[in-house]
C-alpha cells in the first residue's frame, strides 16, 4: 500500500496560492518548495473556484441576470401551480364522470 503524505497545513497552501497569485509558475513554486506542480494548481483552482474542468464552481450573477432569475423562478412556480391544479381537475372530472361536452346527434 503506497504511503501519502499527511495534508499540507492550509496556512503553508494560502501562503503558495498568494506566490502563485504574484506571477510565479507552479512548477517554479514546486521546485522552491518541495510539493508537486499539481498539488499546487489543484489549490490554486480550488482558490479561485475552478474546480470543474476549467469552469468556475460560482458563477457570480450581475443584477438584471440576478432580478431575471428571479423572475423566471415566480413564473415557473406559478405554471407549476397551474399544471398541479390542472391536474387535480382532470382527476377529479374522471372520477365523476361527467360528461362536460355532449355531442349533438344531428350530425
Amino acid at each position: 500500500m503506497p504511503r501519502t503524505r499527511p495534508p499540507y497545513p492550509a496556512e503553508f497552501r494560502q501562503q503558495i496560492i498568494e506566490l502563485a497569485r504574484t506571477g510565479k509558475t507552479p512548477a517554479e513554486l514546486s521546485r522552491e518548495f518541495g510539493c508537486t506542480a499539481q498539488t499546487i494548481a489543484n489549490w490554486i483552482g480550488a482558490a479561485s473556484g475552478d474546480t470543474h474542468r476549467g469552469k468556475p464552481a460560482n458563477d457570480t450573477l450581475n443584477s438584471a441576470e440576478r432580478e431575471e432569475l428571479v423572475r423566471l423562478r415566480r413564473q415557473l412556480r406559478q405554471v407549476q401551480m397551474e399544471r398541479d391544479i390542472l391536474a387535480k381537475a382532470t382527476a377529479w372530472f374522471a372520477a365523476k364522470g361527467d360528461k362536460t361536452f355532449t355531442p349533438s346527434s344531428n350530425s
